[in-house]
């Protein structure tokens, strides 16, 4: 199982962007293509 932190650091962004994403924060201005690869 993966954490928070592991997929930050393979996606190369922070642990709050990967939680905000993660969170569907619809605030966050992140293309659709980047929001898939952090959900898969």
């Amino acid at each position: 199982m993966s954490t928070i932190n592991d997929v930050a650091t393979k996606a190369g962004v922070s642990n709050a962007t990967v939680s905000r994403v993660l969170n569907n924060d619809q605030t966050l201005q992140v293309s659709p293509e980047t929001r898939k690869k952090y959900l898969k």
